[in-house]
């Protein structure tokens, strides 16, 4: 259970990426009064919050009614993931949403809550944490619990972005969004060769992992 709970806080950490939603949150809400900042930084957390656990509990009941084979989902969410790793490590996915939202258009919505904080990663992530066929109930609320943990971290950073931002400068900002891709990337290397293994695709990998 140790080695899920700490899995969990690593892939979500990774996806929302709380310090990624920090400079985009600087940058959408330039020149808004601190009390406007905290409405906008409550309203994208619950709207995240709601989208992801819904997402946790249907997801897969949604796929299912599909007939899409979770070792098939488990598998194209490992290279989503993997794909997700990559571009936090080399790329700078934030700037793809500093455009100004369309008149009219809540920012806490979009491009805050989707699809800032409740990322594709995000909702990929939730997904393969909580596989009815490998984890049982418990440990599909201990995700439960380490998402709500990770996107009330998230609401804290938002409530103190400005002296956080200045405090860490773009610099420091991009190496951690870095080292989050790299822990990802990682992460999402060891789920993809579990997945095909559960699959049967790889059936040399204990030994090859060592047991």
């Amino acid at each position: 259970m140790k080695e899920k709970f700490l899995g969990d806080v690593a892939i979500l950490l990774a996806t929302i990426d709380p310090v990624s939603t920090v400079v985009l949150f600087v940058a959408l809400t330039a020149g808004r009064s601190k009390e406007e900042k905290r409405r906008i930084a409550g309203k994208a957390v619950l709207a995240s919050a709601t989208i992801l656990l819904g997402f946790l509990g249907l997801g897969q009941i949604v796929m299912a009614s599909m007939d899409i084979a979770i070792h098939s989902f488990q598998i194209a969410g490992s290279l989503f993931l993997l794909f997700f790793g990559f571009q936090l490590t080399f790329g700078a996915p934030e700037e793809a949403f500093r455009q100004s939202p369309e008149a009219g258009r809540d920012v806490a919505i979009f491009p805050l809550a989707l699809p800032a904080i409740a990322s594709p990663g995000a909702l990929t992530a939730v997904v393969v944490l909580t596989d009815n066929d490998v984890y049982p109930v418990r440990a599909q609320i201990l995700t439960a619990a380490v998402l709500l943990g990770v996107l009330a971290l998230t609401w804290v950073l938002l409530l103190f972005a400005d002296p956080l931002y200045r405090l860490l400068g773009e610099g420091g900002a991009s190496a951690i969004i870095r080292i989050l891709g790299l822990v990802l990337a990682s992460l999402a290397t060891e789920m993809l060769l579990a997945a095909l293994h559960q699959a049967g695709i790889l059936k040399a990998l204990p030994a090859a992992a060592g047991g």
